[in-house]
């Protein structure tokens, strides 16, 4: 099941890393995400696209069939989701899954109403599916099922003023399972 838009995004803790169940919060209570995949040649391809979460923590991402991220992905199932805040200071959380398409036409024009309630801040009405379903049809929308197995997070760093920078710290994080429990 989709999860709704939440009403206020995870704050992520300014003077330690995240526990893994902070991390899990963090991902399921944002929207947006810069979206990453291997290409043959050159570096990574990467665009900034809405994802939807679902209940048994799967990553949900629209697109259109002949688009890049469902080609590569029918290849090559490993990507990357760079879970972004929307507040400062800026953090992020690297998400590591396993993808697959998904054709189910109703799922992609559910996930797609799920978007642009995200786009908007508040959900679609039903009168609009039947809108988002020719956009669904016309554009051969699928949805790219991403399953998480691990994160890496960014702790947000800010300075208030200059003559702080010698106060700033950083420590280090690492890449942590999906399903890791918090330590005791």
């Amino acid at each position: 099941m989709l999860m709704p838009l939440a009403a206020e995004p995870y704050t992520a803790p300014t003077d330690r890393d995240m526990l893994p169940s902070e991390r899990r919060e963090f991902v399921r209570t944002h929207r947006t995400c810069v979206f990453g995949y291997r290409r043959r040649n050159d570096g990574p391809s990467m665009s900034v696209v809405y994802y939807i979460p679902t209940d048994d923590d799967e990553l949900l991402v629209s697109t259109m069939a002949g688009r890049g991220k469902a080609r590569v992905v029918r290849r090559d199932g490993k990507v990357s989701l760079c879970v972004l805040d929307e507040r400062w200071p800026f953090t992020y959380l690297q998400v590591y899954a396993d993808a697959t398409i998904d054709t189910d036409r109703a799922l992609a024009v559910d996930v797609m109403m799920a978007v642009a309630g995200r786009m908007s801040g508040q959900p679609l009405g039903a009168e609009a599916r039947p809108s988002v379903e020719v956009m669904c049809e016309r554009e051969n929308r699928v949805v790219i099922r991403c399953r998480p197995y691990s994160t890496f997070a960014t702790p947000p760093r800010h300075l208030h003023r200059n003559d702080e920078v010698r106060e700033l710290s950083h420590w280090v994080s690492g890449v942590v399972a999906w399903d890791a429990p918090d330590p005791s």
